[in-house]
């Protein structure tokens, strides 16, 4: 995460200094500011969908038996042979728990990743 860095305070006041310095210091904290309010948005997309694929693992953890990490290797590994981005993956999981139907896709991957899990354990 970034931090913000506290210019050193300068000899001249901003009145004194040349049009295109203040312009070329308002630019740069302009661009910190917009990265960093793109670098808060995104890290609150994470935190929303981490919750989702968190309930997604426990549901794994539950039907596999498996580890959290197992899980979430085979979240992933349905979501790379759907093309389909694992937050969607859990959300469609997750949605099961309220009578929606698992997308043909994702169901088939899921039940062919779990039976690797369970023949891997038989062995």
């Amino acid at each position: 995460m970034r931090q913000l860095t506290r210019p050193t305070q300068p000899t001249t006041t901003r009145d004194e200094r040349s049009p295109s310095a203040t312009v070329a210091g308002d630019a740069a904290l302009l661009a910190e500011v917009v990265a960093l309010r793109t670098e808060n948005e995104q890290l609150g997309r994470a935190m929303a969908t981490r919750a989702v694929i968190d309930q997604a693992r426990g549901m794994v953890m539950a039907l596999a038996p498996c580890s959290g990490d197992r899980a979430w290797d085979l979240l992933v590994e349905v979501s790379q042979h759907c093309n389909i981005k694992l937050r969607v993956v859990a959300e469609a999981l997750v949605a099961t728990t309220h009578d929606e139907p698992l997308p043909a896709p994702i169901g088939r991957e899921l039940r062919l990743a779990l039976r690797r899990v369970h023949a891997t354990d038989r062995a």
